[in-house]
């Protein structure tokens, strides 16, 4: 399934003016040939670069975003296809092109570096490096220009190429001080003798920092903008059902329930394309970021249908069907989409029951109205221009879509969504899986004529990759009762042992150490977007250790936890699907034997 798409900024009336191509244009991944023809010199990440750096004695300009971020069209336009901004680029710097979707382990460590620097981040990612790949100046965005209270793109890189030339010795000694601190700062560990924190108090702590942040009118928790954060809702689900009793159990579940169902209500979720938006601009879900990816839609459909799990209410179950929906027909090929200027953004005001009051007409006509109008509108937004539609194919974010359709299959008792489950495990077993050696592959290429391509030097698979699609196959195995993908989640899970785990400080590295141009090997410390590696792993371990019969796993699962121990009393909210795999672990796992009849 591919990754995501977004509306982009509109930069032109047509396509780019082919002047120039750089050496982006033998790569696969879209974000990287968006750039193939830009005046900038670009490389992909890798040793040409890296050995033209120190021949040429040059610094390094790396450059991260990803294709449908907007902010990294922005500059493109407007500093990348600048003539004169190329040529001060080309004259001073070798430049470095990365997508962040393929190498998230070269994204978090100069991310690392960014935020540790210049208290904030994002994309695109703006870093300067010596030629041994050690940051020493680092942004984001700059616009081309000086600007009243900025320093532009130009300026910036004249500076920085002259302090270069000037104070070279002052900035490399900077740069060796930065990242000793950042070795040091973000180093995750325990002794043998570590155990998890104490479960009741953490999850306690979990909830009332949860409740804290909580906003009553429109749910969610935060004020704007606003993310969906599904983790928070497994977290608080679960919370829930071991206080069912209690008020504050209760209070778990309404807001859950509560933020579910005004977001499905609002302009994040796309009432006539299906699927939700990245997230709202503004408080009341109204108005979204126009990006859809796929690692939302896989984590929110779990959501919706846990909450119709718990409610009963069949809303939740008609959104999960509608995220399935949008996921089959668009992120499978292309949505449609419309410009956002002087046009509305559709939301749900009343309810349905309210609305046939008004109208007096009865709930099923005023359902079929409504039917009809959003086919109407879907067929008119058909006409309109398509937006970009990152076509790349990750591991990771196909795992969490296979938990999302296995899961929502088994609970509605239908089986066409665990065929589609079925059909994303076969694709990456046969396109995203090396057999000779047993590991994943980070990515693939949708190629000419729909044919799946790799890179000339394919990229392996990250913990999250593994985690994800661990977790992906015990839920089809669940939905199934297909002994192959258990099988398989128990060969990928003794692989990532092998690569990943730290046997002196425990918990799971974010790469295998296997590439020495990353510089830092890092342990996921938080949510965001999507869940930490680590913290599905440790549920995924406690599942596996019942499932094979592995006690081992279990141990290492209480390992795993006890690394993160500082974070967990101190920041739950910061790891909630860890504080989730802490109670999966404090409260045991029944294993019940049961069939499904299918319509």
């Amino acid at each position: 399934m591919a990754t995501g798409s977004s509306d982009g900024p509109r930069c032109s009336s047509g396509p780019k003016p082919k002047q120039h191509t750089n050496r982006l244009i033998h790569e696969k991944s879209p974000y990287l040939l968006q750039h193939a023809n830009n005046p900038v010199d670009w490389y992909p990440w890798g040793e040409e670069a890296f050995a033209k750096a120190k021949k040429e004695d040059k610094p390094i300009f790396l450059s991260v975003g990803y294709s449908t971020c907007h902010w990294c069209h922005v500059m493109e336009r407007e500093s990348f296809e600048n003539e004169e901004i190329g040529k001060i680029m080309n004259e001073n710097f070798v430049c470095i092109k990365v997508d962040r979707e393929e190498r998230p382990d070269v994204d978090k460590v100069y991310m690392t570096f960014v935020q540790a620097t210049s208290g904030g981040g994002g994309w695109p990612m703006s870093v300067w490096l010596t030629p041994d790949l050690k940051p020493f100046v680092g942004g984001t965005y700059f616009p081309p220009e000086d600007g009243f209270h900025r320093l532009g793109f130009k300026t910036v890189l004249k500076n920085l190429a002259g302090q270069w030339k000037r104070n070279r010795k002052d900035l490399t000694e900077r740069s060796d001080k930065i990242l000793t601190a950042l070795q040091k700062g973000v180093e995750v560990s325990a002794n043998k003798e570590a155990v998890p924190p104490p479960c009741a108090r953490v999850m306690e702590r979990c909830f009332e920092q949860l409740a804290h942040s909580y906003e009553d009118e429109y749910g969610g928790f935060c004020e704007s903008p606003k993310f969906p954060s599904p983790v928070n809702f497994n977290f608080l689900f679960r919370f829930w059902a071991l206080n069912k009793s209690e008020e504050k159990g209760a209070q778990a579940l309404q807001m859950a329930l509560h933020t579910l169902k005004m977001m499905a209500l609002g302009g994040i979720h796309d009432h006539i394309g299906q699927g939700f938006h990245r997230y709202s601009t503004d408080r009341r879900w109204h108005v979204p970021h126009f990006e859809k990816m796929l690692y939302d839609q896989g984590q929110l459909a779990v959501s919706y249908i846990e909450a119709y799990q718990i409610s009963g209410d069949t809303f939740f179950a008609d959104v999960a069907r509608d995220i399935l929906l949008y996921v089959s027909r668009d992120l499978s090929d292309q949505d449609p989409h419309g410009e956002l200027e002087d046009k509305n953004v559709l939301i749900v005001h009343y309810s349905l029951e309210f609305t046939s009051t008004k109208f007096g007409l009865e709930v099923k006509k005023v359902k079929d109205i409504l039917s009809t109008c959003r086919k109407r509108l879907y067929e008119i937004r058909k006409q309109r221009p398509r937006p970009h539609l990152d076509s790349k194919m990750l591991a990771s974010w196909n795992g969490l879509m296979i938990s999302g359709f296995a899961r929502v299959g088994a609970v509605l008792g239908e089986k066409g969504y665990i065929q589609r489950a079925l059909r994303a495990a076969g694709f990456l077993r046969e396109h995203m899986f090396d057999s000779s050696s047993g590991r994943l592959l980070r990515s693939c290429y949708r190629g000419d004529e729909r044919v799946v391509e790799q890179t000339a030097t394919p990229i392996h698979g990250f913990l999250d990759d593994y985690a994800f699609i661990i977790r992906g196959l015990i839920d089809l195995y669940e939905a199934s009762f297909d002994e192959q993908w258990l099988e398989w989640a128990v060969k990928l899970q003794q692989i990532q042992d092998t690569l990943f785990w730290d046997a002196k400080g425990f918990a799971y590295f974010s790469d295998d150490a296997q590439d020495p141009s990353v510089l830092i090997r890092l342990k996921e410390n938080q949510d965001g977007a999507e869940p930490s590696g680590n913290a599905v792993a440790a549920s995924n371990l406690v599942r596996l250790a019942n499932f094979a019969n592995r006690p081992d796993w279990s141990d290492r699962s209480r390992q795993l936890v006890a690394a993160f121990t500082k974070l967990l009393d101190s920041m739950p909210i910061a790891l909630p699907e860890m504080v989730t795999a802490l109670m999966v672990q404090h409260y045991p796992l029944k294993q019940v034997g049961f069939n499904i009849t299918f319509a």
